[in-house]
């Protein structure tokens, strides 16, 4: 593997020792105080600031203060601060985050998140808004765990995670951070703001800026790794308060498009299994059997250790995603009411162009999506004030959605020797001509290509209508009830179709399900069959000319007949399934969701509450082969009981609760009758594949803890855990997995019973930050994140070959600055102790760890 050197510890070692001497010079700074109670958390989760304590939910609650600490800007770094909650490892378009082991594996681009994101009081309704985006000038994040919905915004049906901002204000502030790390590494952000017309207008500007290579670099372009940050980003608030009655925010946040190679980080492994879980050799064709073919072994510069111990690829693109957003955020105080309008428009694109893992002309985009992704929404809600009898809050929320994503394959020169059967390959590297149909069976054509469709226009439309109430029955005793109606009207248009016929149109087809090619019709070993128009003849006769100089295709000889033949199959071969434009049954329905949560208030410091909710996911519109095939709303019922405490003086926050979630029709990777191909060969036998469906029953039970303890002069603990059982309790549609697909196998195996995919069993996290008091307004400031999880299965086949072992990664810093925060300079180690555990894996390739980082953080007010 070609990497960049990485750092010794003797430096950072030397650097820490020096900057720890400074307790030494403890007796010269002013007294610290003594220890005290923790302040009251709040949280915005029900869309007014209350006491997280209050609050009869599992919340956990992230200070921004925290984050900018260890540099964590990116929504992986965020998800290993709060219980329960892991970021699915994918590019920009196909990572998640996961609830409870919910929602980790599996989407598609008409399917909603099964964990809502907020940002600012706007709902995110696609994943990839959240994945190449970093979070600066964060105020709070909260991840509310549990179906949500009545309060406001969009419907999700395990949990939210609400990022709330650093709001404009009359009073001027300026902060700024300079970090440099690793591999070239820069990262910088400014948030600025203050009066524009006093009590009349205030603003907020942020922008930032993170760029660095990856900790792979590719060998046949050394100035392009893996994985590369390229990303900028600006925001800019204003608050309007021209009285007192009324306050508007409006914003506009803009990520201009770049390219970061996430694509494209990984390896693979050494000798693969070659026998199948029966002992029955695995025939599928290899890499490493391709690349001693001939055609590929001329190249001496590249060898076959080259390919399994480096990144060699010659078209990769690095994966180009960009947004942009508006939001106005209108408050009226209207007596003890107070009616709010959040009107928000977000974009992105994602452009991804891939390749095949080596340095030959194989694929120019080995399948990459190209998608434009448009969301508009508009939310009503009025709010009482809180206390007296009862509380409450209720509202109307619209959203549409539109996106059309199309997923493009390029072939080159060198992919007909690659996807060659070996009978194929050596009946065509025979001889000239018939290297000539190898290369140009599939060179420059292009294809929006049947995976799982060509191209897809997807429009989601969802209004709903929601209410929560507090019944205060009462001093000690809440009740809280919420309900919601969501009408969906999901639906989606695709085709799947040749755009460029490449250098050889004369190789193609007579027609794939319906759609013309143009091409002549021969059997399988060359031979012309019978209904061959003149037309058609007369491309026949003009494919022996240019091939084998014969004045006709009657005067190829049966070799000769049966490489084109050859050449005819792999380009049919490859390019798939086509199919007109046509549109897939429509997901139209009334969603449900509600809450029932009794909260009781033993003491000033001790809350005990149960909580039952239900909440659904819309079902999606999607074709599999052309052939609309509807997958079910997935519904949610999740039953909670916890308590919430002040401990120890309130110098210890405890909060704890166990749960049971049971999920019918989980959407997932399933295994169903694959009805485009058993009509096409119409012999009988029932043809399978795998899609996104429904598996019957679902549950997810456990423990949460979640804590803060001050208790100890300068020293605050973050602290929690969770222990997660998710299987699947009904499962008997899946796919086979991988060792257990040998030929004759049954087309479905039963996973009930078994593990989530994508669930670790145990996960906890750890938050220290010590500030040593020193020079009289000086400290020395320690802070540490330690991230837990269990093993889990990273595919949904859960394949053995899958687990990704148990892991634990430390990120460190020690720094000295002022208290009033005036300065601070920061030494920040990520994966501190180099944590190598994969990151995902399968029985042929896997990810690798991203390694310790060693950085320098520089942070001033103004």
């Amino acid at each position: 593997m070609t990497t960049t050197h990485r750092y010794r510890l003797k430096p950072v070692t030397a650097l820490i020792a020096t900057l720890a001497a400074g307790s030494t010079f403890a007796q010269d700074a002013a007294p610290a105080a003594d220890t005290q109670a923790l302040g009251a958390v709040t949280v915005r989760s029900r869309n007014r600031i209350e006491k997280l304590q209050d609050v009869p939910l599992s919340i956990s609650v992230i200070q921004g203060a925290e984050l900018d600490r260890l540099g964590a800007v990116g929504i992986d770094d965020i998800t290993k601060r709060a219980a329960n909650v892991s970021w699915n490892l994918g590019n920009q378009r196909t990572s998640s985050i996961s609830i409870r082991g919910i929602g980790k594996i599996g989407q598609t681009e008409a399917q909603d998140p099964s964990v809502g994101i907020i940002v600012d009081g706007v709902s995110y309704a696609y994943n990839a808004l959240t994945s190449s985006f970093d979070f600066v000038d964060i105020d709070t994040i909260e991840v509310t765990r549990g179906p949500q919905g009545t309060l406001l915004g969009k419907n999700a049906s395990v949990g939210n995670v609400i990022f709330t901002t650093k709001r404009p204000s009359f009073t001027p502030t300026a902060d700024f951070t300079l970090g440099f790390r690793q591999r070239d590494g820069l990262f910088a952000t400014a948030a600025v703001g203050g009066p524009v017309v006093d009590g009349l207008i205030a603003w907020r500007g942020t922008f930032s800026a993170n760029k660095g290579a990856g900790d792979i670099k590719n060998a046949y372009n050394r100035d392009i790794s893996y994985t590369n940050t390229d990303r900028i980003s600006g925001r800019v608030q204003f608050l309007i308060t021209p009285s007192p009655d009324f306050k508007a925010r409006i914003a506009f946040d803009l990520q201009p498009r770049a390219g970061e190679t996430t694509n494209g980080r990984a390896l693979p492994v050494v000798n693969p299994p070659t026998t199948y879980s029966n002992g029955a050799p695995i025939t599928t064709l290899t890499n490493e059997q391709r690349l001693a073919r001939r055609w590929f072994k001329d190249n001496t510069g590249y060898s076959l250790a080259d390919y399994q111990n480096s990144i060699t690829t010659d078209s990769v693109r690095g994966l180009v995603t960009g947004s942009a957003g508006a939001t106005a955020d209108l408050n009226w105080q209207l007596g003890s009411h107070t009616l709010t309008s959040i009107t928000a428009w977000k974009s992105y694109h994602f452009d991804a162009v891939n390749d095949d893992a080596t340095p030959f002309d194989v694929y120019r985009n080995a399948g990459g999506f190209w998608n434009d992704y448009h969301q508009a929404s508009q939310e009503l809600r009025l709010t009482s004030a809180p206390g007296g009898f009862v509380d409450y809050q209720a509202g109307l929320y619209f959203i549409k959605v539109d996106n059309t994503a199309d997923y493009r394959r390029w072939w080159g020169n060198d992919a007909g020797a690659w996807f060659a059967s070996n009978a194929q390959y050596a009946r065509l590297d025979a001889d000239g001509a018939g290297r000539d149909l190898l290369r140009n069976s599939l060179a420059n054509a292009r294809a929006s290509y049947n995976s799982p469709t060509g191209v897809q226009d997807i429009t989601n439309k969802s209004a709903a209508i929601f209410a929560q109430a507090n019944w205060h029955l009462s001093d000690a005793l809440t009740l809280t009830t919420g309900a919601r109606l969501t009408r969906e009207d999901r639906r989606n248009v695709g085709t799947s179709r040749i755009t460029s016929n490449g250098s050889a149109p004369e190789l193609n087809p007579v027609s794939v399900n319906g759609v013309a090619l143009g091409g002549f019709a021969t059997n399988a070993t060359g031979d012309l069959a019978a209904g061959n128009t003149a037309e058609q003849i007369a491309l026949a006769n003009a494919t022996a000319a240019k091939y084998f100089n014969v004045p006709t295709y009657a005067a190829l000889t049966a070799a000769q007949r049966r490489q084109v033949a050859d050449a005819k199959a792999i380009r049919q071969t490859n390019i798939g399934v086509l199919f007109p434009t046509v549109q897939a049954e429509p997901f139209k329905a009334t969603q449900p969701a509600w809450v029932l949560s009794p909260s009781y208030k033993f003491t000033r410091d001790l809350t005990g509450y149960a909580s039952l909710q239900h909440g659904e996911k819309a079902g999606i519109a999607q074709f599999v082969n052309g052939i609309s095939t509807p997958v079910k709303a997935e519904k949610t019922d999740s039953f909670e009981v916890g308590f919430k405490s002040a401990l120890l003086n309130k110098t210890l926050i405890l909060n704890a609760d166990v749960f049971l979630t049971r999920i019918k029709d989980y959407q997932q990777s399933v295994r169903v009758v694959d009805a485009y191909t058993t009509a096409l060969n119409n012999d009988g036998t029932f043809y399978y594949t795998s899609t996104t469906g429904n598996s019957p029953k679902v549950e997810v039970k456990g423990i949460e803890v979640d804590g803060v303890y001050g208790g100890i002069r300068n020293l605050t603990v973050r602290f929690s855990a969770a222990y997660n059982d998710a299987k699947y309790k009904s499962f008997p549609n899946a796919a086979q997995r991988a060792e257990d697909n040998f030929p004759g196998a049954a087309p479905y195996t039963d996973q009930s019973g078994r593990p989530l995919a994508g669930a670790a069993k145990y996960t906890g996290n750890v938050g220290v930050d010590y500030r040593q008091p020193v020079w009289g307004d000086k400290e020395i400031n320690y802070t540490a994140n330690v991230a837990f999880s269990s093993s889990y299965y990273s595919d949904a086949g859960l394949s053995a070959y899958s687990i990704v072992p148990k892991s634990t990664t430390v990120d460190a810093g020690i720094g000295f600055g002022t208290r009033n925060k005036a300065f601070n300079v920061s030494l920040i180690v990520k994966n501190l102790f180099d944590d190598d555990t994969v990151r995902s894996r399968t029985s042929t390739s896997y990810t690798p760890a991203i390694p310790r980082s060693v950085g320098i953080q520089f942070m001033a007010r103004l």
